[in-house]
């Protein structure tokens, strides 16, 4: 019995990535389809980014907050799509057992801050709405360089013991992974261990990370919607709302999303790789088309920028002109 226990583990040099769970022939819709919305991200995040960086009057703490959300945005889905694109070519699907540590870390990291930073962002809509006329003593500079690093610091540590316990674990021999990333609790799976340390480890880390910033979004909009009720204007009431309805979209889909992924039985393990794409993917996609499509600061700040690309363009047209009449 001894021998084929040890039979079936074997020292992990990599693991096979089994992705979707379809035909060959449409792999390339699946490409296409990735790299679309890759591209739309890097495109949609680095541009919110130069926007916001390149504004003076977008130099507020809500789009200091906003700009951090971008860049995570940028890298977390840098972390899986380019591995996922290339396994649609690829017959082996497999990565390596390094390359495995890194991308469960740093995902973990960055999906763990974004929660933590957008817990950070619906508090600086509660003193935004609830005190506005202390709202730039209380968010200060220091303060919100202060609530950043400590929302990477958080995700770090979390991002730490979730890829100790998770790859102290001994594997079987068989190394597949049934999803288009290394996802934790899929690597759990096929691990060989006794899982009720790591499963005590996780419910620790989401009773101290997950659970309060959900309390804190929760709590935070719950007082934002008792200061619009008694404001009797209309158009108040709008204005409010509508400082927020982009960050509460935000939080709904991500949360949402992850939310759904953890309900869904385990024999439906296609519909949890569909729920995955919605945070690793579409929320990055979706986040700064939301923020720029009902945000007035943002969509004028894009105006500046694209006029001066305007003014420049013809401005060089002018000048080349110019240099023929010369001629």
């Amino acid at each position: 019995m001894g021998d084929r226990e040890t039979s079936n583990l074997s020292e992990v040099t990599d693991f096979i990535l089994v992705g979707f769970r379809v035909l060959p022939e449409f792999h390339i819709l699946l490409f296409l389809l990735f790299l679309l919305v890759y591209a739309m991200i890097l495109l949609g995040n680095i541009d919110m980014m130069i926007i916001i960086m390149t504004d003076p009057q977008l130099n507020t703490p809500m789009y200091f907050f906003l700009g951090n959300l971008s860049f995570i945005d940028l890298f977390y889905s840098s972390v899986i799509a380019p591995k996922a694109m290339i396994n649609f070519w690829s017959e082996s699907k497999s990565i390596s057992y390094a390359g495995c540590v890194t991308q469960l870390f740093l995902f973990a990291l960055f999906i763990v801050t974004e929660g933590f930073l957008l817990a950070v962002m619906a508090y600086d809509r509660f003193i935004a709405i609830c005190n506005p006329l202390l709202y730039s003593v209380q968010m200060s500079t220091h303060l919100c360089a202060q609530l950043v690093a400590g929302s990477y610091f958080f995700g770090c540590i979390s991002s730490v013991l979730q890829t100790i316990m998770t790859f102290t674990l001994p594997f079987f021999a068989s190394r597949a992974i049934d999803h288009f990333y290394c996802d934790e609790r899929l690597l759990q799976r096929i691990s060989c261990s006794d899982l009720y340390i790591p499963n005590i480890v996780s419910f620790f880390l989401c009773s101290i990370i997950i659970l309060p910033t959900i309390i804190v979004i929760i709590v935070s909009y719950i007082c934002i919607v008792s200061i619009v009720l008694k404001i009797r204007s209309t158009e108040g009431q709008k204005k409010v709302f509508s400082t927020c309805s982009s960050h509460l979209g935000v939080v709904s889909v991500l949360y949402g999303a992850i939310i759904f992924m953890y309900v869904i039985p385990d024999r439906f393990p296609e519909l949890s790789k569909v729920a995955s794409l919605c945070y690793t993917l579409v929320t990055p996609m979706l986040n700064p088309l939301i923020y720029s499509l009902r945000n007035k600061d943002v969509k004028e700040a894009l105006r500046k920028i694209l006029g001066k690309k305007r003014l420049s363009v013809l401005h060089e047209r002018f000048c080349i002109l110019q240099a023929k009449e010369c001629q």
